[in-house]
């Protein structure tokens, strides 16, 4: 009797852990893709920080679509393809298009990010690219009002000393200043440019 109780007691503890496991998966790709639509209608709003010629409002662009994103120059894979596939859908739309639309790159890494060097890297992609930049305070608050996420790596044996994790997403904001939509930071071109194209 005592091993047959064992055995139950086995097969609960295993399914426990697959449930567990189940659970942790299922939180992580919700992470993954993002807010739900009810916590999506919640985020974003109005903020300001610093560019190369000064500060830079969000509402600065009302009556244009805004395309946000977050990183930082130093960033190995996401920046740089989120910001070429970026550049690839701003090319698509006609030159009356492009001028409604402004990319704005949200720096979450303000210790090496200048603004000079914001300014060069985020115009590499496209030219009419702004780069911001704020206090870790100021960055938190837009951070947190928009549900992204970042956070500093430490790399002792790298030149580097530090990397970011940060999010993958592309917000997508209307004329309005509100969000409208988010998008995965490697979707294809034509999606992101029908996307940003829906904004107006």
């Amino acid at each position: 009797m005592a091993n047959k109780i064992s055995s139950i007691e086995r097969l609960a503890l295993i399914l426990c852990g697959i449930l567990l496991a189940l659970s942790v998966g299922l939180y992580l790709y919700g992470q993954a893709l993002g807010p739900t639509e009810s916590k999506q209608n919640s985020l974003g709003g109005d903020f300001t920080l610093q560019g190369l010629n000064g500060p830079v409002s969000l509402s600065d662009f009302n009556g244009k679509g805004v395309v946000l994103m977050f990183g930082y120059t130093s960033c190995p894979d996401i920046c740089p393809t989120g910001l070429a596939n970026l550049g690839a859908a701003m090319n698509r739309l006609n030159e009356e298009q492009q001028q409604q639309v402004q990319p704005i790159f949200v720096s979450v890494d303000p210790d090496r990010d200048t603004t000079q060097r914001l300014d060069d890297y985020t115009r590499y992609f496209y030219p009419g690219a702004i780069g911001i930049t704020g206090s870790k305070t100021e960055i938190d608050e837009v951070v947190k009002a928009y549900g992204a996420f970042y956070r500093m790596v430490d790399m002792p044996n790298s030149a580097m000393a530090y990397s970011v994790d940060h999010s993958a997403r592309i917000y997508l904001i209307g004329r309005d200043g509100k969000l409208n939509r988010l998008i995965d930071h490697n979707a294809p071109v034509a999606e992101l440019s029908t996307a940003i194209e829906a904004l107006l």
